[in-house]
């Protein structure tokens, strides 16, 4: 949900983008504490694109998934926790690629034969070649 680039909005303005009340937005505040817009100095609510970002994923949750608001809560919680250890085995998983891709180029490399030193053929012994 994109708006003309602007930093925040006020609360009636997120409201008016949701069709729902002012105050379905104070009590998703209380309810979801992940969802927390800032307040300007007189006191008003500010909500940036990524608090109505987030809004909008709880509004999905619970009325298009059918999701309760301790569900709905529990599924964020749970969704969070799982992208940080996803995050974790990403990285991890990307220092393995990069290791393996650094032992595929040694790999790749050409293998230049080290080259002795040519030596002369040792003289044939006459000896050898005499008929008995």
């Amino acid at each position: 949900m994109e708006n003309g680039g602007k930093l925040y909005y006020g609360i009636k303005e997120v409201a008016e983008m949701f069709a729902i009340n002012a105050s379905k937005l104070r009590y998703y505040e209380k309810e979801f504490p992940t969802l927390q817009p800032k307040k300007n100095r007189s006191g008003d609510r500010v909500y940036t694109q990524a608090d109505i970002d987030h809004l909008k994923e709880i509004l999905v949750l619970t009325n298009d998934k059918g999701y309760t608001l301790p569900g709905a809560r529990e599924y964020l919680k749970t969704r969070d926790a799982n992208r940080r250890e996803h995050a974790v085995y990403i990285n991890k998983l990307k220092r393995i690629k990069a290791g393996l891709e650094k032992m595929r180029a040694a790999l790749d490399k050409p293998v230049t034969p080290e080259v002795e030193p040519a030596t002369e053929p040792e003289p044939e012994d006459e000896s050898d070649n005499a008929l008995v």
